[in-house]
């Protein structure tokens, strides 16, 4: 199950994020995309938008429930999964890949560093 994780960082809210080169991806975990079951909706932020640690930006709604995915880092939205509006079932399939959510561009990268790793992440997940 962890196998591609163990360079992302994780919230204990099951948003993922991964540092490439200085632009963070966000996405939902594996866990959180199994609790939810099949994906039939996201809501995406905008391009520019600015965001703090832990708001609320995006929304996933599947066959079971709607959740808010918080953004890990404080920054500007500077991309966005397009791909998701047309097949959000991707991130059923792919969630570390083609299936993220956003890109960051954060004001302070340190708060990466505040997140959970992937083996801190694994043990919650599996409470």
């Amino acid at each position: 199950m962890f196998g591609n994780e163990k360079n992302l960082k994780f919230l204990d809210s099951h948003e993922w994020a991964r540092d490439d080169d200085g632009v963070v991806t966000v996405g939902i975990s594996n866990h959180a995309q199994e609790l939810l079951g099949d994906i039939v909706y996201v809501e995406l932020p905008q391009i520019g938008s600015n965001v703090s640690q832990k708001d609320g930006v995006a929304i996933v709604e599947s066959v079971k429930a709607a959740s808010d995915v918080y953004s890990p880092l404080t920054g500007e939205i500077v991309e966005i999964n397009e791909k998701l509006s047309d097949n959000p079932e991707i991130i059923n399939s792919s969630p570390y890949e083609d299936g993220w959510f956003f890109k960051v561009k954060p004001q302070n990268i340190d708060e990466l560093e505040e997140m959970l790793d992937s083996d801190a992440y694994k043990k919650l997940s599996e409470e």
